[in-house]
């Protein structure tokens, strides 16, 4: 993500960053995590390309794909195989599908706990201090790993970790689930706040289709 939108600190903010411990110490720690909410707060679009890699209960998968997210909490992730497969958030609905289903999966939004919630975190209500418990920051290469536990998804996620660039930008997600499944996001070739059409966050229910009230897709 070396892109022209990346802000960059004052040289001597950057040597000290270079300089820290492998454990950033607190007050690090929390101008990282203040620069990566004012980043995304302040934000209103965001599209980017997205590889996720999912691998557990036996199953390994990988899938490619552009994520779009508009506030207030809309968000759109087309996968590139098979084309037309999606999943919307429209704020009041979250709808999964895939070509040649005879059904398309519906979930009211405010019971969403689906793994990809926790990017919550790109749609601009971003507090991490008070969204993870048991936050850690470590230097990793040039950038740093944010790590915690999301409140509210104890149950299911047993660690989520973040890596941002030393201006607040994620590059990367990785969320380990309680059972041992693990799902990577990357992110690349980021616009922001670029104009998208409402359309884009408006799933129509194709003719024939049945729609399900179905637990959230992995």
């Amino acid at each position: 993500m070396k892109c022209g939108w990346l802000q960059f600190f004052g040289a001597g903010l950057l040597c000290g960053l270079a300089m820290m411990p492998v454990r950033a110490g607190a007050q690090v720690d929390r101008a990282l995590l203040q620069r990566v909410d004012d980043h995304y707060n302040h934000l209103h679009t965001l599209r980017a390309r997205y590889s996720e890699h999912y691998k557990g209960l036996g199953i390994d998968r990988s899938e490619t794909g552009t994520l779009t997210l508009k506030k207030p909490g809309l968000m759109r992730w087309s996968y590139d195989s098979p084309a037309g497969k999606v999943f919307v958030l429209d704020g009041k609905f979250a709808w999964f599908y895939t070509p040649g289903d005879a059904q398309v999966e519906r979930m009211a939004a405010k019971q969403l706990d689906d793994l990809r919630s926790p990017l919550r975190f790109l749609l601009g209500h971003t507090q991490l201090a008070k969204e993870l418990e048991q936050i850690s920051v470590v230097a990793a290469g040039g950038d740093f790993k944010i790590a915690g536990v999301p409140k509210g998804m104890e149950q299911r996620v047993r660690r989520l970790s973040l890596v941002v660039t030393a201006a607040g930008v994620i590059q990367a997600m990785k969320i380990e689930e309680v059972d041992g499944a693990i799902t990577d996001f990357s992110f690349t070739k980021i616009e922001e706040d670029v104009a998208l059409p409402g359309s884009d966050f408006r799933f129509v229910v194709p003719v024939g289709v049945a729609v399900v009230n179905a637990q959230s897709p992995i």
